[in-house]
């Protein structure tokens, strides 16, 4: 975040100098014609004295180029984002510091950076003359409606005279990232209980044994408290072994974002696929709160964490979740036409609570989100209204719809069509109340929140 600046023309003398006359400014241009053109009437009219006022006219901005060339300040520049990390319509703060490394003092500075143009305007700061050794700090807001990650810099610093005839531009070769990550709303506390797998209240289980034939030891390991050690093993192996520690349980949640172009419609922060995004944003953080182990999966196949990971994440809930909000920060819309790849990757996996957020869909790929809640131990789907969505008219294709929702539901599925406007936690709750309602301990036809 720190470094020294370049010259912004080209290395060598002539590129310097050419550079340097290409940053004459209005005023040192103007001093320039008229000192030309107080030479040539001189010439013309024999006024020695007129020649005299000419040259001096013409050489005062050439000697503020060359002094300005020749100027060597050792300055750093630094730049520190508070937060890095900040969600859609919400303000970060970047910090700008400026330090005169040199035994010179600098002259008047502006300095200037380079932002994206969805973050807002180009800030420039007037720096005034900086001693040895001191430093100058300004900060600047930067805003997005749009999700994404976006380039601060380089920032660049704009050196002048002080007749203001010349300027020129010195740039730093650094620059840091803004990410901004979907809204996240807080989801209220529901009882989410599963299968086999294991939800809510016994989320934390840990692997019961049987008895002493039941344990699986290992090898002795420097540091291992001599309480553990399983001497039956011990003798049958000829070598010191210990109990391995008993690992708690943790339940395992799916959130599966459909992202197919042709599922959603719409552009801009309150469109349909934006509202897909900032609901598995939430929903992926609440189920990491209350201790789960979250897998994103999008209907191209690919999950976070990858193939290596696919058992979710483990260790600090701050970790996996800047990863999951890292991811969609940046998810698009892709081109496939089903949801397929997605049902192949559930197939493979474990059963676990199952979290989708879907597009516009099908009878065919209706049929194939049926056969997902067959790899499920509990599975929820919030199903956005393409008709409501692009205001074609509440009454286009809603048997098709209400049909659609219907065979999800008698595949298990807790289903909340989703209208826009709608916020998700109270369709959040509506799910447990759609559970409640039914009575349905386990795959009933409010599916999966029991």
């Amino acid at each position: 975040m720190s470094a020294a600046p370049s010259p912004a023309a080209g290395e060598g003398d002539e590129g310097g100098l050419r550079g340097a006359l290409a940053g004459l400014t209005t005023r040192g241009r103007s001093f320039l014609a008229a000192g030309v053109a107080a030479a040539i009437c001189a010439y013309v009219l024999g006024q020695a004295d007129l020649l005299r006022v000419g040259l001096l006219l013409a050489a005062l901005p050439l000697v503020c180029v060359g002094v300005l060339l020749r100027t060597r300040y050792q300055v750093a520049g630094s730049r520190r984002l508070s937060p890095a990390r900040v969600p859609a319509a919400s303000e970060s703060r970047v910090h700008l510091r400026v330090d005169n490394v040199s035994r010179l003092p600098t002259g008047l500075l502006m300095l200037q950076d380079r932002v994206p143009y969805v973050l807002g305007p180009r800030p420039r700061f007037v720096l005034d003359r900086v001693e040895p050794g001191g430093r100058h700090e300004v900060s600047y807001r930067v805003r997005s409606d749009l999700r994404g990650r976006y380039p601060l810099g380089p920032l660049q610093l704009r050196l002048t005279d002080p007749f203001g005839m010349c300027e020129l531009t010195r740039a730093f070769s650094t620059y840091d990232t803004l990410t901004v990550v979907p809204r996240i709303e807080p989801l209220p506390a529901i009882g989410l209980t599963g299968e086999a797998s294991g939800y809510g209240d016994g989320r934390h289980r840990s692997p019961a044994l049987a008895g002493e034939d039941d344990v699986i030891p290992r090898g002795y390991r420097h540091g291992d408290d001599l309480r553990r050690v399983h001497w039956r093993s011990t003798a049958r192996y000829g070598e010191l072994m210990v109990r391995r520690e008993e690992q708690p349980h943790r339940a395992g949640c799916t959130v599966l974002l459909d992202t197919r172009r042709i599922a959603h419609r719409g552009a801009g922060p309150d469109s349909a696929f934006e509202w897909a995004v900032s609901g598995a944003a939430s929903a992926a953080v609440h189920m990491l709160e209350r201790g789960f182990s979250v897998r994103l999966l999008t209907d191209t196949g690919s999950s976070v964490p990858g193939p290596e990971g696919a058992g979710g994440f483990g260790g600090d809930t701050s970790d996996a979740a800047g990863l999951l909000l890292d991811t969609l920060a940046v998810v698009d819309h892709s081109e496939e036409s089903g949801l397929s790849r997605a049902y192949d990757v559930l197939r493979g996996g474990r059963e676990g609570l199952l979290v989708a957020f879907l597009g516009s869909l099908d009878d065919e790929q209706t049929a194939v989100v049926a056969r997902m809640r067959q790899r499920s131990g509990a599975a929820v789907a919030f199903v956005l209204d393409g008709a409501a969505w692009t205001r074609d008219g509440r009454d286009s294709g809603q048997d098709s719809f209400q049909e659609q929702l219907r065979l999800l539901r008698e595949a298990g599925w807790t289903v909340l069509p989703v209208a826009p406007g709608q916020s998700l936690p109270r369709l959040w709750r509506e799910a447990d109340r759609d559970r409640t309602s039914t009575g349905s301990p386990t795959g009933g036809p409010a599916g999966g929140m029991a």
